[in-house]
């Protein structure tokens, strides 16, 4: 090995190290090069499996020719977060009461945007003082909000395996984790890609409550929970309302149940921890919320995003796939004369489903 080739290997190292300091659980090394995934993202998008979410194809190739995205760049730094922060069985008895308002967990704290982006620009700022000068060009880093194959990155990167739910699996911990990247121009050695141990299992498969998981590796994002409740801006099809459940931001489902899971450690991180109760909160009491409210106890979370009116929409059909109840009625029928036809129809819907309910108990 030349000095060149050992000075990259040797900094490599470091920067593994580094991102351990940094909080990350993992760090991998890849380059540029997804023609698979390339693929695989243009068969999805020409099956119409992205529903509205054009952004998905507006940028063209830079999604997965990262070169296009970041000129110059010739590797990707690729790291994963740990956020899990309650055991399944806790899960699922949240999403055994009707009456409860089941956030998905990766929202229940702080949003990871912010707080990865700024551990991955620490990384940068340590590569940057490490070798000064040296440095060809910039590097940028990336957190869920740019046109990034992040899961595919992760997988070259040795990071852990796409499985069937299309979520990125770790054989040591599971995948309650998020993904984060650097792009830069330094030709650091590459790591093996990781390799699939999902096997004949079917888990994820079946117990996608809307079964948007349509074949192993493709999701139908138009059936997906997390998709009509954070995504999908107007209605929710009535087809797929009685299947949310209480579902009312995303949904854990094929996570919880993968096997793969119980090797998964709770976060050290403390800004993921609940807050405001995110992951005890009952419906009535979320749907009571005024915009003001709403906008408070969400500050800092990616829950913030969908916006209040979406908020109720998605409560509102969350408490006409509860039983019966006179409470659920009288907190129903004021929101007849909100200002939202969106939020006005799904509370139709949802009386509906209550007086259906009603006449079947």
């Amino acid at each position: 090995m030349d000095t060149s080739s050992q000075k990259m290997a040797d900094l490599a190292l470091q920067i593994k190290q580094w991102g351990l300091e940094l909080g990350f659980q993992q760090v991998g090394i890849t380059d540029t090069d997804l023609p698979e995934a390339e693929a695989h993202l243009k068969n999805w998008l020409d099956n119409n499996f992205h529903g509205e979410m054009d952004y998905m194809q507006r940028h063209g190739l830079k999604r997965s020719r990262p070169e296009l995205l970041h000129p110059g760049t010739l590797r990707i730094i690729s790291v994963r977060m740990d956020y899990q922060t309650e055991s399944a069985i806790t899960m699922n008895q949240a999403l055994a009461d009707p009456a409860s308002a089941y956030i998905s967990r990766y929202a229940l704290g702080r949003d990871y945007h912010k707080l990865m982006r700024n551990r991955l620009q620490k990384l940068a700022d340590k590569i940057q003082a490490e070798i000064g000068s040296q440095l060809p060009g910039p590097m940028r880093a990336f957190v869920d909000s740019a046109p990034v194959l992040e899961k595919a990155l992760a997988e070259k990167a040795g990071l852990g395996w796409i499985g069937k739910h299309s979520n990125v699996i770790n054989r040591k911990a599971g995948s309650w984790f998020f993904l984060g990247e650097l792009f830069t121009n330094l030709p650091l050695p590459v790591d093996s890609p990781a390799t699939a141990h999902c096997g004949e299992c079917r888990a994820c498969l079946d117990i996608c409550p809307t079964q948007a998981i349509i074949a192993p590796y493709q999701v139908d994002a138009r059936r997906c929970v997390s998709y009509l409740t954070i995504e999908l801006h107007g209605s929710i099809p009535e087809d797929l309302r009685p299947l949310i459940g209480n579902r009312i931001y995303g949904c854990d489902d094929c996570q919880i149940i993968c096997p793969w899971n119980r090797f998964a450690k709770p976060t050290g991180e403390q800004d993921f921890n609940p807050r405001h109760r995110l992951n005890t909160q009952q419906l009535l009491e979320v749907f009571a919320w005024s915009e003001v409210e709403f906008l408070a106890k969400t500050e800092g979370s990616a829950i913030r995003r969908i916006g209040h009116e979406r908020w109720l929409r998605n409560i509102a059909v969350a408490l006409g796939n509860a039983p019966s109840s006179p409470l659920i009625i009288d907190a129903l029928k004021p929101m007849l004369a909100h200002e939202s036809e969106m939020v006005k129809e799904h509370v139709t819907w949802a009386l509906a489903q209550q007086a259906a309910n009603d006449s079947a108990e």
